[in-house]
């Protein structure tokens, strides 16, 4: 008989600064994604705090009042309202989401309600007998190695900003050698830094003593680690212009065997943009409600064939505040993106911060050099903002803002018929049309006329058989040349 294993999660509170130019509704889809970050790499998010502020503190980015607060939650002790009331005892090991609904209930029902609610989960819990109620204090912000350091010295427990949770989520995702390396590039280019604040801190007992052959004072242990950290970031670079290499001749090799159509799906993270993949190409992607669950490029042929083939691509997702050294790390990746011949720029229509999305995904498409590339917006999961008559008024609401764009679900297989549709015609723009005849005598090589054009009209002679076809001109043109014209 087999024992029952009892795992729990790692608990995490989110904490972040209000400034002044920063609206509610900005504020609370930045945190509700880091909260999404954080479920991604497994941990329960008990608590979010924010504090408002001008600007962040310069020492540990949140003030002194607000760090208390948050250690005396982390470590278990007693909670207090504003007139020095205990609300609670040490509490919870207990997995409950109590806590963290505190925060967004305030919007909601107001400060007492979810002072009220916290009190609630915090006592139901205290009879589980651990006194920390949270592992990890997450920031919503990048913060300065200082920042870290004098926070987690604050709090008694880890921080990690929202720069190191997702280069994390980037970590355990990667599964190719190239998206490996990528983002060992950029995790060792975050810790480079935080190298040299723990060299502060080790002062001179971090000095290495010089051995036989003479380094003057020493080198120091900091600058040692500093120095292997260049050379490996300079390795995978080496490595990753190799695979380059080796994807460039891959690429080149397919143009010559066969002329393809490109389209690349890109977006926003979660947007849905592999289970449209699916759809699209009927094939075996994988499909997760997580962040970041796609890092590597895939590439299929759209289903069913076109004429042109159409290869689709689906790529790594974009974020708010996507780290720069990833956006660079990741070009090799999305330059499937700016290579393509049409972009499908999938945002999800029932998120309601779905305009920071698009503009996100803007941003990093022009920094990648793919703002020009032809592109159809395509608001995915409609079907997710309700009954079907609030799914009308959304559809009607988008395409008033987007006149071109598509509406639709990729659960649907209505709708992606439509997109199916809408693909072919842009691809067919460039087609041109033509009559070839067929000798009886070459009827083998029907089969290369039905492959490489559009067949609208076959009929036949005494000679042979003629064909009406629609197809690219380089294809149409050799074609001719074998063949002849009716």
């Amino acid at each position: 008989m087999s024992k029952e294993v009892n795992v729990k999660a790692r608990r995490a509170v989110v904490a972040t600064v209000h400034l002044p130019g920063v609206s509610d509704i900005e504020l609370e889809s930045s945190l509700t994604e880091l909260r999404e970050l954080a479920k991604t790499l497994g941990y329960e998010v008990v608590r979010t705090f924010v504090q408002k502020r001008a600007n962040f503190d310069a020492t540990a980015y949140l003030g002194t009042g607000k760090r208390e607060e948050i250690r005396r939650f982390v470590q278990g002790e007693p909670l207090e309202s504003e007139d020095g009331e205990a609300l609670a005892a040490p509490a919870p090991a207990k997995r409950r989401s109590g806590v963290g609904r505190a925060a967004a209930k305030t919007a909601r029902h107001g400060l007492a309600a979810a002072r009220e609610e916290a009190k609630e989960a915090a006592l139901s819990a205290a009879a589980e007998g651990d006194q920390r109620r949270a592992d990890v204090v997450l920031i919503d912000h990048e913060i300065s190695p200082s920042q870290a350091r004098n926070l987690e010295d604050a709090l008694g427990c880890e921080v990690m900003d929202r720069t190191m949770v997702i280069l994390e989520i980037f970590h355990r995702h990667a599964r190719t050698n190239a998206a490996r390396a990528q983002v060992e590039i950029a995790r060792l280019g975050y810790l480079a830094p935080r190298l040299r604040e723990a060299a502060k801190l080790a002062g001179p007992q971090g000095r290495q003593r010089s051995g036989v052959g003479g380094r003057g004072a020493g080198e120091g242990a900091g600058e040692a680690d500093r120095r292997k950290i260049r050379d490996r970031i300079a390795e995978l670079k080496l490595e990753l212009a190799a695979m380059d290499v080796e994807r460039q001749t891959q690429r080149a090799r397919r143009q010559e065997r066969q002329s393809l159509a490109r389209v690349a799906l890109v977006g926003y993270t979660n947007a849905g943009k592999s289970t449209l993949m699916r759809a699209l190409t009927g094939s075996e992607v994988l499909v997760e409600n997580k962040l970041f669950a796609t890092l590597d490029t895939t590439v299929r042929t759209l289903h069913p064939e076109t004429v042109p083939r159409v290869l689709v691509s689906d790529t790594v997702g974009f974020i708010k505040n996507l780290p720069h050294d990833l956006v660079a790390s990741f070009k090799s990746t999305l330059e499937e993106a700016a290579e393509a011949s049409l972009l499908l720029h999938v945002i999800d229509a029932s998120d309601p911060g779905y305009e920071r999305q698009v503009y996100v995904t803007d941003d990093v498409l022009k920094e990648i050099g793919a703002d020009r590339v032809p592109r159809i917006r395509v608001f995915n999961k409609v079907d997710g903002v309700g009954d079907v008559k609030a799914q009308k008024a959304c559809e009607k609401a988008l395409r008033a803002r987007y006149p071109k764009c598509v509406v639709m679900s990729a659960l649907r297989q209505g709708d992606v018929a439509r997109l199916h549709k809408a693909i072919a015609a842009f691809f067919r723009k460039g087609l041109v049309k033509a009559e070839l005849r067929l000798p009886w005598s070459a009827q083998q090589s029907r089969g290369e006329i039905f492959a490489n054009c559009e067949v609208l009209e076959e009929r036949a002679d005494e000679e042979g058989a003629l064909f009406r076809v629609r197809g690219e001109s380089d294809t149409i043109r050799s074609l001719k040349e074998r063949f002849g014209t009716a």
